[in-house]
């Protein structure tokens, strides 16, 4: 069959990189159309893969950026132009927007994987036109007919035992010895649809100097602007080594949602700081331990005291418990995406 996989985010690049060398080795054919943006590009570079880079978008690609709105209909239309040359059996994508609406002006049927509850906008204008809809059994809203929940996250399609080792040369990146307590922070630029209206950190400087006053090694990754002050701690470690280290870091603190739950399914405490809630993180919290959600307007610091407490406690065998715990629950998410498009197929 022949496959077109969209992809928005360099999260998605390793959601389906599993996916597409196993497609590819069974013998089906796969497309990718890439957004045009600088990390998605290194990372699709670094894995070797073939891709038609999206070119509408400016730089500085926002949602709430009023070029984004001027440029949209240019994205679809180049979009469109691509899938018709291609014309694939099945669409995919995370979120797939534009995938979902040209797909149905092409009659090509639509898979999409979303586990965003609170993209409220976004999904109100993808759902109703994408033939399928699947979602982790802890997402909120029930979507309707079209959804089918299955038992994973979307990190467990990169990240299960099954799919990833990692790799403690990682460590030598940075310096570091396999019992430093490594903690890793994450600063989001706040610049997609579902982050308008909410926020992180209140003073990232003061949280980076208090880690550090530990003994604890810091290490930032950051989607844009950060102090001068914490210039020292920002990674220079390449993108698709950044989970290796997250599974020997003590501790996740920070404003990336993604990060946060790449940490708890590898078994490495995770603090997420924001306003956002999404049920995947409330079901890595509540259901098994792995997160810590803050909200509120002290959330900086309960955050900061929670990881003091986790840090002067730490006990891998603790943490690896409840990861294995999590792990007995859930499933290999690229194999059931096997299942789940071969199928199609058949159908």
């Amino acid at each position: 069959m022949k496959v077109l996989v969209g992809i928005g985010h360099p999260a998605h690049i390793h959601f389906y990189k599993n996916f597409i060398w196993n497609m590819e080795k069974n013998g089906h054919k796969i497309k990718i159309i890439s957004r045009n943006n600088e990390m998605c590009i290194r990372l699709l570079d670094e894995y070797n893969f073939k891709y038609h880079k999206k070119l509408v978008f400016p730089k500085t690609e926002k949602f709430i950026d009023p070029f984004s709105y001027i440029n949209y209909p240019l994205f679809e239309y180049e979009t469109y132009k691509i899938a018709k040359d291609y014309m694939p059996d099945v669409w995919t994508g995370i979120g797939g927007t534009t995938m979902s609406h040209v797909s149905t002006l092409l009659d090509i049927n639509s898979i999409v994987f979303t586990d965003t509850d609170d993209a409220k906008f976004a999904n109100k204008i993808t759902f109703p036109f994408a033939d399928r809809i699947y979602t982790p059994e802890c997402y909120k809203d029930d979507i309707g007919p079209k959804q089918i929940r299955y038992p994973g996250f979307h990190e467990l399609a990169y990240l299960h035992p099954n799919r990833f080792e990692p790799d403690p040369s990682v460590l030598d990146l940075i310096d570091a010895d396999i019992d430093d307590k490594i903690v890793i922070i994450r600063l989001s630029s706040w610049d997609a649809s579902h982050d308008v209206g909410h926020g992180g950190f209140g003073d990232v400087v003061d949280i980076v100097y208090k880690l550090e006053s530990t003994g604890a090694r810091v290490v930032i990754t950051s989607e844009g602007d950060y102090p001068k002050a914490v210039e020292h701690c920002i990674s220079k470690i390449p993108p698709y080594k950044m989970h290796d280290l997250m599974y020997y870091a003590s501790l996740y603190i920070g404003e990336g949602v993604t990060m946060a739950s790449e940490s708890a399914v590898l078994g490495t405490p995770a603090i997420f700081v924001s306003t956002r809630k999404l049920g995947y993180l409330d079901e890595l919290e509540d259901r098994y331990g792995l997160v810590f959600n803050y909200s509120g307007e002290d959330r900086q610091r309960n955050a900061f005291q929670k990881s003091l407490s986790i840090l002067k406690n730490y006990d891998v065998m603790k943490w690896e418990k409840k990861r294995n715990r999590m792990l007995n629950d859930k499933i290999d998410v690229t194999e059931f995406m096997i299942k789940v498009f071969e199928k199609a197929e058949k159908s």
